[in-house]
C-alpha cells in the first residue's frame, strides 16, 4: 500500500524540484499526489516524473485529510495558515519555509545528521526543512563533530539568485542581457544590480546589525547539531543562477588533521570530497558543476595556519536539491522507514 501526498507550492522552483525528487524516490510509493498552490495557479499544469503532468488544485480549499503527507514550500503565509489546517488533518507535514523552524516542539531535520529528533514531530505533526546554506554545511560539520567538538564556526556564503526564487534569477538574466545591450537595468529583487556584483545582504537586517540570513545559520546549525557551536555567518548574494558555496573555518576542541577531516567527511553519507590542490582545474568544485546534483561537495580541506586547532574547506551544493527539495523528500522517507507514519 502506498501513501497519499499533497505539494503544497507545486508552482515554485522547490516544489517542481520536490516533485522531480519524489517521482525518483525508491522508498515513497505514491498511490497519489496532489499539486496544489495559489488559487491564480489553479488549472495549471506540472510534472511528476516522466510522463505524468498533474493539474494544481487549491492549496487554501484543498481537503487535506486525504492525504498522510504534505510536502510544501509555499512561503511564510501558507506555513502559518494553510500548513497548521494540513497537520490537524492528520497529515504529516514536511516544511521548506522559515516559520516554523524554531518552534520547540518542530523537529529541524537534516536525516543524514540528526534523523534521531524526528520522534518528536507528533506534538505538532509538523517537521522543517531547515534553511539551503545550513543543510550544506552541517552536513559538512557532522563527521568532524563526531571526531572532535566543534568550538566555532565562522562562513562566508555566495549563494545563488535562485535563493529568491524565480524572480531573483529571472532578475540576474534581465540585468546582465541589459548591461550587453548597454541599456538602463532595473531591480526589484535584490538591494542593488546583481549582474557583475555581489552583494552581501541575502534577508532583512537586524537589531545588531546581521542580516535574518546570518542569523538563521547560526541558530539552526545550533539547534541541529549542537547549541554550543558558536557560529559567526557573512552571507552574500553572487550572480549564479543555481549553486550555493561556502567558505568555512571550523576551530575544535581539539586539532584535527586536514587528512583525518577528508576520510571522514568521505564515509559520510551524502558528502562527496573533491579536494586535490594538485590539479588545479579538477582538484575543487564550483557551483556551475553541480548543478542539479544531489551531493554536498566538500574541496580545499586545509589546516588554518593561524590556528593549529582550525581547518579551512569549501562546501558547494545545489540549493534547490539537497539545500530544499531533496532534503524534503528524504525527511519523508526517514519518516516511513522508522514506522513514525
Amino acid at each position: 500500500m502506498g501513501h497519499k501526498l499533497a505539494i503544497v507550492g507545486a508552482t515554485g522552483n522547490v516544489g517542481r524540484e520536490i516533485l522531480a525528487s519524489l517521482s525518483e524516490s525508491e522508498i515513497i510509493k505514491c498511490d497519489e499526489v496532489y499539486a496544489l498552490a495559489s488559487r491564480k495557479s489553479v488549472n495549471r499544469e506540472v510534472s511528476f516524473g516522466e510522463d505524468e503532468t498533474l493539474k494544481v488544485l487549491s492549496a487554501e480549499d484543498f481537503d487535506y485529510s486525504k492525504v498522510d503527507i504534505v510536502l510544501a514550500s509555499a512561503g511564510s503565509e501558507a506555513s502559518k495558515t494553510i500548513l497548521p489546517k494540513a497537520a490537524a488533518a492528520g497529515a504529516v507535514v514536511i516544511d521548506n519555509g522559515s516559520y516554523w523552524r524554531m518552534d520547540p516542539d518542530v523537529p529541524l531535520v537534516v536525516p543524514e545528521v540528526n534523523a534521531e529528533d524526528l520522534k518528536d514531530f507528533k506534538k505538532k505533526n509538523i517537521i522543517a526543512n531547515p534553511n539551503c546554506s545550513t543543510i550544506q554545511m552541517v552536513m559538512a560539520l557532522k563527521p568532524l563533530h563526531d571526531i572532535s567538538p566543534i568550538k566555532r564556526v565562522v562562513v562566508s556564503t555566495y549563494q545563488s539568485t535562485s535563493g529568491a526564487g524565480k524572480a531573483g534569477m529571472d532578475e540576474l538574466f534581465e540585468q546582465t542581457r541589459h548591461v550587453y545591450m548597454n541599456q538602463p537595468t532595473f531591480k526589484n529583487v535584490f538591494a542593488k544590480n546583481i549582474a557583475f556584483n555581489v552583494i552581501p545582504q541575502i534577508d532583512v537586517f537586524m537589531e545588531d546589525g546581521a542580516t535574518k540570513e546570518e542569523w538563521k545559520m547560526r541558530v539552526e546549525t545550533q539547534k541541529i547539531l549542537d547549541e554550543n557551536i558558536k557560529v559567526t555567518a557573512t552571507c552574500v548574494r553572487v550572480p549564479v543562477f543555481v549553486g550555493h558555496a561556502e567558505a568555512v573555518n571550523v576551530e575544535f576542541e581539539s586539532p584535527i588533521s586536514a587528512d583525518q577531516a577528508r576520510e571522514a567527511l568521505r564515509e559520510f553519507n551524502g558528502v562527496l570530497v573533491i579536494d586535490n590542490p594538485d590539479d588545479a582545474g579538477e582538484g575543487y568544485v564550483t557551483p556551475s558543476e553541480i548543478a542539479g546534483d544531489s551531493g554536498v561537495y566538500v574541496s580545499r580541506i586545509r589546516a588554518d595556519a593561524s590556528n593549529p586547532k582550525a581547518l579551512n574547506m569549501w562546501i558547494v551544493a545545489d540549493n534547490l536539491r539537497k539545500g530544499a527539495a531533496l532534503n524534503t523528500v528524504q525527511i519523508a522517507e526517514r519518516v516511513i522507514e522508522d514506522g513514525l507514519i
